[in-house]
């Protein structure tokens, strides 16, 4: 009894340690709080949105805010502030759909280099080095091109952009948590390869890739931004920041709100993340947390 009751102790104290370095400072707090805001309006946006995204009112045209449309009408008569909630759903789910697919793909080519090494990890990692030097709006435009339009294609997209990074971060950790003696007991003990490396090497390199997985969220959404900008992202009329900021540019002049509302949202989420991943990297490095 006494022991369990320690060890839950120790939990509650961990805990405790991560949410004070997590907070340690204060726009830590405004990005969480943004974030969690977005999230809450996608998931629940058929009830937050006062109009549909999709209604149109020829009538009603280029209105700039005002009291029955806060964010006032686009070019078709529909409603700003609507669509802007419904694009956080795009903006979420290209986010999350695509550091997964990135994160789980260049965090397995990384294990596989770096705990075998020799010939598959010098090939393996020629070829991220040479995706790694193409900028990622370019690789991301040349994928858009070949893949089209469509949001699981941009998904797909922005994902196969940002493989390199976990693959070379995961690599990393590997040479060096394979080294350890409780990785080289578990080959004296008897275990394989591909079991040594999934149950002892690949737990201890979760936490690097899981900082770089959500700062990666904001870029992911500011990639997505830039296809839909350029013509190249989600199909209209689903609602899309990148391409209400491409339409809105069409009348920067008469109706300025149209491209700045939007890209306001934009770049607010992607500092968001950005802060709440260096937020959690200082939480989980013990010698920044131990700085704070």
């Amino acid at each position: 009894m006494a022991a369990t009751h320690n060890i839950k102790n120790r939990r509650k104290e961990r805990t405790l340690i991560f949410f004070k370095a997590f907070f340690a400072r204060k726009p830590v707090y405004v990005g969480a709080f943004i974030v969690l805001v977005m999230i809450f309006f996608a998931v629940f946006a058929p009830l937050v949105a006062p109009f549909s995204p999709y209604e149109q009112n020829l009538l009603n045209t280029l209105k700039p805010p005002n009291g029955d449309n806060l964010f006032g009408t686009d070019a078709l008569g529909r409603d700003l502030l609507s669509r802007i909630i419904y694009g956080s759903q795009s903006s979420l789910i290209v986010g999350l759909v695509s550091t997964a697919i990135a994160g789980s793909i260049g965090i397995a080519i990384g294990l596989i280099a770096g705990y075998f090494g020799g010939k598959v990890d010098s090939i393996t990692m020629r070829i991220m080095d040479a995706m790694m030097a193409i900028p990622v709006i370019i690789l991301a435009i040349f994928l858009g091109s070949i893949l089209g339009k469509g949001i699981f294609n941009i998904c797909l997209c922005v994902g196969i952009t940002m493989i390199p990074s976990y693959a070379r971060l995961t690599r990393g950790q590997v040479l060096s948590v394979k080294q350890l003696d409780y990785v080289t007991a578990g080959k004296l003990s008897g275990a394989g390869r591909v079991k040594n490396a999934l149950v002892h090497v690949l737990p201890n390199c979760l936490a690097p890739n899981l900082v770089l997985l959500t700062m990666n969220l904001g870029i992911a959404i500011l990639t997505e931004a830039a296809l839909s900008y350029l013509g190249m992202g989600i199909n209209p009329p689903t609602a899309s920041w990148g391409q209400m900021v491409s339409d809105g540019y069409r009348h920067l002049r008469s109706s300025p709100h149209l491209a700045i509302i939007p890209g306001v949202f934009i770049m607010v989420t992607v500092w968001s993340f950005n802060v709440c991943g260096d937020a959690l990297r200082d939480a989980l490095d013990p010698k920044l947390r131990g700085s704070r």
